[in-house]
């Protein structure tokens, strides 16, 4: 496809993002939005989507990962972590050493249910009676999904972003004809059709408002437990309604994947590094937003901030967090 041309078909999907969006315009009253780091308050202006290099075509390869990373079942648990750790991945599909054939997915969620989180770690228990080493180095096929959500090279963008939501997945893995894996198109990379774009709607109108928080001296190994048993990818760090930071399942995964908890991981000491508080995984900046932030600015802030979630303040309270997979629902509604 020539140049001109993908820049043609990016014109006309953005047109189409916009339209939609704008279907039930609300012209919101929107304060300067803020962000809260350690440098203190900041603004964050809005993004001129229109003058951005365009990135995307209308089709889903178009959108996805091409490039995708896969490992194959045989590989051990312990080597997914590392591998997940070194990319900054939150899944990666198993595939077919040979033919590269879809057979399974694992995410940072699966690695949290196995290591203590969920019914996953009663592997550990039965298989190999409590040995959590040898359990590390089983292959990774006893621990991934097999019943994988996917889509075709050819599909259509709207069936995407609706799969996504119904399977309620941050990623799907893309295959050809023969079930060979050739892409991956996650939440983020939706995430980036909507940034800078003023759509008039509001992140208060999208927002989660029922919010599961812990504190900062809560242990890793309990987050982990409420992350799986609740289906959550993400918890916020609250202590007397002050935002610490928010603790995600790639967080824990990454934690273990690297320096003194990977040591007592790979000698089975796993508990101890469980027992540390979910503060020591916080690093980077507080960002928080206010209700009444346009989409488009809340997704530019999160891209540029790379995180996955934002939590939503109102007179010095929390009252709601913003996911990628709330800004799916803005854009397929």
């Amino acid at each position: 496809m020539s140049t001109q041309n993908r820049k043609n078909k990016i014109s006309e999907e953005k047109v189409k993002i916009r339209e939609k969006l704008n279907s039930q315009d609300k012209t919101i009253q929107r304060k300067d939005p803020k962000m809260f780091s350690s440098n203190g308050l900041l603004d964050v202006g809005p993004v001129d989507f229109d003058a951005r290099e365009a990135e995307y075509v209308g089709d889903i390869m178009a959108v996805a990962t091409s490039d995708v990373v896969t490992v194959p079942p045989t590989t051990t648990i312990m080597g997914s972590i590392k591998t997940m750790t070194a990319r900054g991945f939150r899944r990666v599909p198993v595939t077919d050493a040979g033919t590269k054939r879809l057979e399974g997915i694992v995410t940072s969620v699966d690695i949290v249910d196995f290591l203590g989180g969920g019914d996953r770690n009663l592997l550990v228990e039965k298989h190999y009676n409590g040995n959590l080493l040898a359990a590390i180095n089983a292959e990774v096929r006893e621990i991934m999904q097999h019943n994988v959500a996917y889509v075709k090279s050819d599909a259509k963008i709207d069936d995407v972003l609706r799969i996504m939501l119904e399977k309620k997945t941050g990623g799907l893995p893309i295959v050809d004809d023969n079930n060979r894996v050739i892409g991956i198109c996650t939440e983020k990379d939706f995430l980036k059709f909507i940034a800078g774009v003023l759509t008039n709607k509001s992140t208060g109108e999208y927002m989660s408002t029922n919010v599961t928080t812990v504190t900062p001296d809560t242990s890793i190994g309990d987050a982990a437990k409420i992350m799986v048993s609740k289906g959550f990818r993400r918890l916020p760090l609250v202590r007397d309604s002050v935002l610490i930071g928010i603790i995600t399942a790639s967080n824990i995964v990454h934690f273990l994947g690297n320096g003194e908890a990977f040591q007592k991981l790979i000698t089975g000491n796993i508990h101890e590094a469980f027992n540390e508080p979910v503060s020591s995984l916080v690093s980077k900046d507080v960002v928080w937003i206010s209700s009444d932030m346009d989409l488009g600015e809340a997704a530019s802030l999160m891209i540029e901030k790379n995180v996955g979630s934002l939590p939503v303040f109102d007179d010095g309270k929390l009252c709601g967090i913003i996911t990628e997979r709330d800004f799916l629902r803005a854009i397929i509604e």
